[in-house]
């Protein structure tokens, strides 16, 4: 059996691990348009501003451990232009010595991912104007920021715009951030948000809210942010807009793709192609709250996506049993983490709900070192069943969330959170846990 997998970072070397394990005799061709296989994107704004020493950290297994140690054909800078879905061929083009290649398959995987969203600005090919999503990406970045470039703008306030504002700061950069909307981080309500704004400003990050880029000036590179509304004045800039999956090539296969281009995929990770399977940041995940296909890209379930995809092209029966919109970052000294849906998307789907808002501790009371937790609960009108948490603070969010997540998956109520046995010691907990302490006022 012959199988190709078209992306070599998270859910396509997650399948061909799977793929390895479960068919001994497997051909594997790994196609891989950039240079570096199987790392951690999310690590790279942290290598940036210096808390990860070296890109070679976050670099899970290298090129050439797959190939010596697994016997992957495993390919560099082998961009695939088109696939021949009737003769099962995948072709493309060998871009560091400009030549074409053809290549059959049995089983096929799309693990290509996605890419930073770059609008056709006035002055965006200026020198200067960046984008984070790679490992070439980064070592651009770095190279390019100099001890003399004092000021930086991010543009887009979402996961790489917060993360990324933070460590140029950690830089000793002046940094401005501006998004298009009221607030950063659109993941989290407004009266949330309100936490983030709070902790920019008072670590010296300049908001420009509601404003949106229309270009950039400069003679050779930027050196002014264009605004509808005003100018600002910069040395460098990181666009962190968004992302749409790589998928533009694929609309002559008859691969169904939804409206953001993800491609669409069952619960098998097979697509509406025989043969041809999708995992990751181009394909869409089932959401088990909206009860919808959904597009939220991140790591953790393109790692999952693609051992499912793996197990399944070579022969098992595995299925991907759906998110409910799990994630959490860090801004400075705060704690961002979110499940489940947020009021904006309870309306969208037209979910009745109910809201429950408060403080608890990070641990109890007594005890040396606790830290505020905001808490924001929202569960069904009727059924009382839980639908979404957003939890801002300084410690123990994480472990917060995650029970939240869990209850989501189970479809819990809130009142069924007073029965979990969860952990409590008083560096750690309260004999109730502040999830719990919401979950009795409703």
């Amino acid at each position: 059996m012959r199988y190709v997998i078209i992306g070599g970072i998270a859910a396509g070397m997650s399948a061909a691990m799977e793929i390895i394990r479960t068919d001994e005799s497997a051909e594997v061709t790994v196609l891989e348009r950039g240079e570096d296989y199987s790392y951690g994107q999310c690590g790279l704004p942290y290598v940036i501003g210096g808390v990860i020493p070296s890109v070679k950290d976050v670099i899970a297994r290298s090129v050439e451990t797959f190939r010596e140690k697994y016997h992957i054909d495993a390919r560099i800078n082998t961009e695939v232009t088109d696939i021949n879905v009737k003769e099962q061929i995948v072709s493309g083009i060998q871009t560091e010595r400009n030549e074409h290649f053809q290549i059959s398959y049995d089983r096929l995987l799309i693990a290509l991912g996605s890419d930073p969203i770059v609008p056709d600005w006035n002055g965006i090919y200026l020198e200067g104007i960046h984008t984070l999503k790679t490992i070439s990406d980064t070592k651009d970045i770095m190279t390019d920021m100099t001890d003399d470039m004092k000021h930086v703008t991010v543009v887009g306030g979402g996961y790489v715009g917060l993360e990324i504002a933070e460590n140029f700061h950690r830089l000793g950069k002046k940094v401005t951030l501006i998004q298009r909307g009221e607030q950063v981080a659109n993941i989290f309500d407004p009266d949330m948000a309100e936490l983030i704004h709070e902790e920019a400003q008072k670590n010296g990050i300049e908001l420009i809210l509601g404003e949106s880029v229309v270009g950039f000036s400069g003679e050779k590179r930027v050196d002014t942010v264009i605004t509808e509304k005003q100018s600002y004045p910069t040395d460098f800039v990181l666009l962190g807009i968004g992302v749409r999956p790589n998928t533009a090539f694929l609309k002559d296969t008859g691969i169904y793709m939804n409206g953001q281009g993800a491609i669409h995929v069952n619960a098998y990770m097979e697509t509406s192609v025989e043969n041809v399977y999708a995992a990751g940041n181009c394909a869409t995940q089932y959401h088990r709250i909206k009860q919808v296909d959904d597009y939220i890209p991140l790591g953790t379930t393109a790692n999952k996506q693609g051992r499912i995809a793996g197990a399944n092209m070579a022969g098992k029966s595995l299925t991907f049993k759906g998110i409910v919109g799990t994630a959490i970052m860090k801004f400075f000294d705060l704690t961002l983490g979110r499940t489940g849906l947020n009021e904006k998307e309870a309306q969208r789907y037209k979910i009745p709900y109910e809201v429950q808002t408060g403080k608890g501790s990070s641990h109890a009371g007594y005890y040396p070192g606790k830290e505020a937790l905001n808490i924001k609960l929202l569960y069904h009108k009727q059924t009382k069943q839980l639908l979404g948490g957003q939890i801002i603070g300084k410690k123990g969010v994480d472990k917060r969330i995650d029970v939240l997540s869990t209850a989501l998956y189970n479809k819990m109520t809130v009142h069924q959170l007073l029965d979990l046995d969860l952990a409590y010691a008083p560096p750690y907990n309260g004999v109730w846990d502040p999830v719990q302490q919401m979950a009795r006022k409703m």
